[in-house]
């Protein structure tokens, strides 16, 4: 009897040895992925998010943007490594319009584009690509948009450009509708495709010179260039009304990115809101400017710059809407809430 007890208690203290074991053995496991766990959260791993393990679709952004004032922020961003900080790495290409924007963007070249609210809202409007506007870039302040003609030209006012030829960047781009508002605002009305040419942005000055147009709407520095050299003067300033504070530019996605990378988008989104809120120092614009752009340091302290907000607004963007529909450049309306991206 009492070896059968005995044997009993050492065959339960067995049964206990090996519970005890299983038990540790799970705790070792348990312990295992859970330090797995805490150090891909890091961005390590799945290499995904740098922040907070945010998991980000796509960590490689290739970003089209144009060597001007209005991507300032953008520049800054890479710089003081704001994207980076969200778990991105950007790449760029350098585009010579927003039509180039857009057909890169429907090729699926670009990522994100830089571009003006025109060309988007009327790829969006003729179905050329479904458009989304993932951030604002820049909006328009008194001498950065401006109608120049030649110094000794007998061009005095809007009402003398009636059957003269305007060089523009673009045809029936942001450019021509600020002319456009304001000629109409002195009674005149332009055509299109009769009263602009196109000119590279760079070469505004030597088309005034040659004369092969008659008046050049500039940006900056473009306008402080033809101005200071002598070539030309200001007619107009496109930054005053109607067209004051006139959201100029964005950037842009398509519709089936944006829905397959709602995480990276926002990632974007946060970057570039701090670097816009960051451009509100204009010596640290001023430092930019001429890493990027050909813009000189004592250039980049004389010109004119506008302001670059940190979101999307509806209300602002319908002022482009409105006046593309009133000078015929989409049939009915521009569906403004539906180019938006919320969030970031």
């Amino acid at each position: 009897m009492r070896l059968r007890l005995l044997r009993l208690l050492q065959l339960l203290r067995f049964l206990r040895f090996l519970r005890l074991l299983r038990l540790r053995g799970l705790a070792v496991v348990v312990g295992a992925a859970l330090l797995a766990t805490a150090c891909g959260g890091e961005g390590g791993g799945d290499g995904e998010g740098a922040k907070g393990g945010k998991g980000l679709e796509k960590r490689t952004l290739t970003v089209g943007t144009m060597p001007v004032a209005d991507t300032a922020p953008f520049e800054l961003a890479r710089s003081k490594g704001l994207f980076a900080k969200e778990g991105l790495t950007v790449r760029t290409q350098t585009l010579s319009g927003g039509a180039e924007s857009i057909s890169r963007l429907k090729a699926g070249a670009l990522d994100v584009s830089f571009g003006n609210y025109v060309s988007f809202m009327l790829a969006d409007t003729n179905k050329a690509i479904d458009v989304r506007i993932v951030a604002d870039a820049f909006q328009s302040a008194p001498g950065t948009h401006a109608l120049l003609v030649k110094q000794d030209s007998p061009i005095k006012s809007l009402a003398d450009l009636k059957g003269k030829r305007i060089g523009v960047n673009t045809k029936r781009n942001i450019s021509a509708l600020l002319v456009k508002a304001a000629a109409k605002e002195a009674g005149v009305a332009l055509d299109d495709d009769k009263a602009f040419a196109e000119v590279d942005m760079p070469n505004m000055g030597t088309a005034l010179k040659s004369g092969s147009v008659d008046a050049v709407q500039a940006v900056e520095p473009f306008v402080t260039q033809i101005t200071a050299s002598g070539t030309g003067r200001v007619l107009r300033d496109l930054g005053a009304e109607p067209t004051k504070d006139f959201p100029i530019a964005g950037y842009g996605t398509t519709a089936e990115f944006a829905e397959k990378h709602p995480k990276t988008v926002a990632a974007f989104q946060r970057a570039l809101a701090a670097a816009q809120a960051m451009a509100e120092d204009r010596s640290l614009v001023e430092q930019t400017l001429p890493s990027y752009t050909k813009i000189t340091a004592p250039v980049a302290k004389e010109i004119s710059l506008g302001t670059y907000p940190t979101e999307v607004s509806e209300e602002r963007l319908r002022r482009v809407a409105d006046l593309m529909t009133e000078f015929g450049y989409v049939k009915g309306e521009v569906d403004v809430p539906g180019l938006l991206i919320r969030g970031g």
